[in-house]
């Protein structure tokens, strides 16, 4: 219990660390974009070669896609259908809040300081949840636009999956994984020191992008879709754990934690593009990640 506490601290310190860099004035905001970059195209695809490289090829890769892609259908789904008779900038933002599960640079660090082996388990959905992350889930958003032009969506989710490193990196690995080749040791041994520091970067990334105020009157709103973001996560959390037959207990344990995850940097970014106001997208997107810190760790302890 307490080494389980004590790494759920050294990831929350990391990421107030970061927040008070730029409230000190050390960093700028802006940075973060830096740090962003360097993770989405050195360290996080280097962490994906090396947590699929021994990984065998199997039916769970492909159903772990499946099961993301439907879990970000679905919650996106609900949250038209709950929302029908609000503000249509409102019904965007739950929509787009909802949904989705941030892995990368959240998820990954968090289950990597308890269970390593878990990684493979954590990038095969993370595959099917980055399809909906890079534009399935803004298709689905901006269908119930007037303005929607679905030849357009479709162009859009294609060149922003084509565009993205780690996408372009598991769908490497996939190739690797179908045709049985493993990389060489001398590989993985060079990709080493970058893939160890993901989980600080991404961590401390998190906490310079870190908004804490939000107007009063935006308050109630934000409250009411962090409340239906997390009903849904526990709900779903619950149905892997004590539902759903999954034998492999180590892959129960991810999937129940995987619900938990925060909302991801997608969905903040494609709010703001839709027209919220970006103060509210950063604010939620932030609390979310104190809440699902908080959770996850008590996950843990119940589970351990």
């Amino acid at each position: 219990m307490l080494t389980i506490l004590l790494n759920a601290l050294s990831l929350l310190l990391i990421i107030l660390a970061g927040y008070t860099l730029k409230r000190v004035g050390l960093v700028k905001k802006t940075d973060g974009f830096i740090l962003s970059t360097i993770i989405m195209t050195i360290t996080l695809p280097a962490t994906i070669i090396i947590g699929l490289n021994p990984m065998k090829m199997s039916n769970t890769f492909i159903e772990l896609c499946i099961i993301a892609i439907i879990m970000n259908f679905t919650l996106v789904f609900l949250g038209k259908y709950l929302w029908k008779n609000q503000p249509q900038l409102d019904r965007i933002l739950l929509m787009y809040c909802i949904t989705g599960y941030n892995i990368g640079n959240f998820t990954l660090p968090f289950v990597q300081s308890f269970y390593p082996q878990a990684i493979p388990y954590l990038f095969m959905f993370d595959v099917g949840n980055c399809i909906m992350l890079a534009g399935g889930s803004k298709i689905l958003v901006e269908s119930s636009q007037p303005t929607y032009q679905p030849n357009r969506a479709i162009k859009l989710l294609t060149a922003t999956l084509f565009s993205s490193i780690p996408f372009l990196t598991y769908l490497f690995m996939f190739i690797l994984k179908v045709t049985n080749i493993t990389l060489p040791s001398v590989i993985i041994n060079i990709l080493e020191p970058f893939s160890k520091a993901n989980g600080f970067l991404s961590l401390l990334m998190i906490g310079i992008y870190m908004e804490l105020l939000l107007p009063k009157k935006d308050w109630l709103t934000v409250k009411k879709i962090l409340i239906w973001r997390y009903f849904f996560a526990i709900i779903l959390a619950c149905v892997f754990y004590f539902i759903l037959p999954i034998n492999n207990q180590l892959l129960k344990i991810v999937l129940t934690i995987i619900c938990l995850a925060p909302i991801p940097t997608f969905s903040v970014i494609n709010s703001v593009e839709a027209g919220v106001k970006e103060e509210t997208a950063g604010f939620i997107s932030s609390i979310s990640i104190i809440i699902s810190l908080i959770l996850m760790t008590v996950v843990m302890l119940l589970l351990t």
